[in-house]
């Protein structure tokens, strides 16, 4: 008999009992297995001792925020994380993205939206697969991107890179001094058609911290004035 993939295991981090049922029950129907921890320090233990595909984190979570629980994750493993946050709590969203976060939901949220941002976290962080004819080891400088390994270095030293990182940099690699807007990288390495470019704004500058040798006077990701950022082989 064949072999099925397991269905893609989330650990949503949710002190509200009703926000959590909703959601676990929505995401049972598409085909997600679903475990819950209700705070912050139970949901971190889980996901360190047994890594899920991908975290659903409320921010504003008992024992240790979503903050903390987000900061100590990325020290130790790249696990996809999507927050959960305030409406309208804008400073919020960009610590939480600072911290490495790789994509937001603001409550009140549909379970639909919640899914939808879930796919396409997960369809990004299946790795950034060449297509025919595309190399799958990109070399800029100092900077090396083995995209079959999913691995990032800088000379020769491996750089811990989230899925969303990354792929942000495959991206912009296989497409050298190609000026892009943030809503095209938003469409195009995120996958949403619309949303909060200060999210790519976030991203730019984490990347920038890890490949750089000077983040404040980048060699490769550049600033276009006016309209973006592009890629200097």
């Amino acid at each position: 008999m064949p072999l099925t993939a397991s269905p893609p295991r989330i650990l949503v981090v949710e002190d509200d009992p009703t926000v959590s049922e909703v959601v676990t029950r929505y995401l049972e129907r598409e085909g997600f297995v679903v475990e819950v921890a209700f705070d912050g320090a139970v949901g971190l233990e889980r996901a360190l001792a047994d890594p899920p595909e991908l975290i659903v984190l409320d921010l504003m979570i008992p024992s240790l925020d979503g903050f903390e629980v987000c900061r100590r994750l990325r020290a130790t493993a790249p696990v996809p994380v999507i927050m959960l946050t305030a409406r309208g709590e804008e400073a919020d969203r960009i610590v939480g993205l600072e911290l490495g976060a790789d994509d937001y939901v603001s409550k009140p949220f549909s379970p639909r939206e919640l899914t939808a941002r879930i796919k396409a976290v997960l369809r990004r962080a299946g790795g950034a697969v060449a297509t025919a004819g595309e190399p799958t080891i990109l070399r800029a400088g100092a900077l090396e991107v083995d995209t079959v390994a999913h691995e990032a270095r800088r000379a020769g030293e491996l750089v811990s890179l989230t899925s969303r990182e990354f792929d942000l940099l495959v991206h912009l690699m296989r497409n050298p001094r190609r000026a892009f807007r943030r809503e095209q990288l938003l469409e195009q390495v995120w996958g949403f058609a619309y949303g909060d470019t200060s999210t790519v704004t976030v991203h730019v500058r984490r990347l920038r911290e890890k490949v750089e040798a000077d983040p404040a006077d980048p060699r490769h990701v550049c600033t276009v004035w006016g309209v973006g950022y592009r890629f200097e082989p």
